[in-house]
């Protein structure tokens, strides 16, 4: 696809042309178009409404204003409530709790591994997730 199909696509998909996508590099819209579409708004493995969901987890944990507005939306249009969107934020704030916690102590990565390793074989046994 040319520079010229992708931004009659991205028209056509959106009724405008986004100002920060009409302000990219042709060569890179035209690489990128086709990753949006599959993997923001297409089908993958994935169900969309969780693919958003991560989107907003990453989108937090990078701290972008822009991609926190734009994936909350998309997931509440997707049908997430707000009770998930609730819990969702709840999830990123235990693992960037845990993160700090791991990162303050300097822990050792491999005994990290290890107890993982352990704590799994544990749970499998008990027949728990």
């Amino acid at each position: 696809m040319n520079y010229e199909e992708t931004v009659k696509e991205i028209e056509d998909t959106f009724g405008i042309i986004p100002g920060f996508m009409k302000d990219a590099p042709q060569d890179i819209l035209i690489q990128m178009w086709p990753l949006f579409k599959k993997y923001q708004m297409g089908e993958s493995i994935i169900p969309q409404k969780y693919r958003e969901m991560m989107m907003l987890a990453a989108a937090a944990a990078t701290k972008c204003p822009y991609c926190q507005t734009y994936h909350k939306e998309v997931c509440k249009m997707l049908g997430a409530t707000d009770e998930e969107l609730n819990e969702l934020a709840a999830i990123i704030g235990m693992t960037s709790f845990w993160s700090n916690v791991l990162h303050v102590q300097n822990y050792d990565y491999n005994k990290f591994v290890q107890e993982l390793k352990q704590m799994g074989e544990h749970v499998s046994k008990k027949g728990n997730p």
